[in-house]
């Protein structure tokens, strides 16, 4: 079990972890998307940006898409206690959570959203189990396919591999607490706002 305590966090300020929502679901099912949508209705949400050892794809800002790490730095931060989460996906790369910042925010009485696949997701369940665990799902996993293809930015044995973790995450779908079939993403982003209670959106 993750231990969330942290030395300067008081009594009075513990996290707030019902204010936490987990988003989790198969590769390729738009999680991304999703969020994106989010967080242009509502701006001032805190999203937690993931650390990430795989290379930087085109057009991917460091500290905005991803924190990039090296293998060495992913090494110091997971010594140092200071990963809430973290997996190695795919079977290539690690993913985590930068565990202060999140905990932080928290406790400062703001809601918080995490990107996180499978792992992660049971690794934040364990460590704060009063958040709440979003399954995003796509229409069919005929239609997942075909997003995962379209999207053209991995190798025939990417796909494979990745289509595989799919199907496994798919299987764990009853372990979270709700669930959001992303057939539209505006949708699907309204309905997470509402799980969040995050009110009316920002005029855009």
């Amino acid at each position: 079990m993750v231990d969330v305590s942290t030395p300067d966090t008081a009594e009075h300020d513990a996290p707030d972890t019902s204010l936490l929502t987990v988003l989790s679901g198969p590769t390729a099912v738009g999680k991304g998307t999703v969020v994106t949508e989010l967080r242009r209705s509502y701006p001032d949400l805190w999203y937690s940006v993931s650390a990430t050892t795989r290379p930087r794809r085109p057009g991917e800002v460091d500290g905005v898409h991803y924190h990039f790490y090296s293998s060495e730095q992913f090494d110091a931060a997971i010594a140092a206690g200071d990963m809430l989460e973290w997996a190695v996906v795919h079977g290539v790369h690690r993913y985590g959570t930068p565990r202060h910042a999140v905990l932080e925010q928290l406790a400062g009485g703001r809601p918080v959203l995490l990107e996180l696949d499978l792992q992660g997701h049971r690794q934040v369940r364990e460590a704060l189990p009063g958040a709440r665990h979003v399954f995003l799902a796509p229409p069919s996993r005929e239609e997942l396919e075909r997003r995962l293809v379209g999207r053209g930015t991995e190798t025939a044995e990417e796909r494979r591999r990745r289509l595989q973790t799919a199907d496994v995450e798919m299987a764990a779908v009853e372990e979270f607490d709700e669930i959001i079939v992303n057939t539209h993403v505006s949708d699907a982003a309204a309905a997470l706002a509402t799980l969040m209670g995050l009110g009316e959106p920002s005029p855009r």
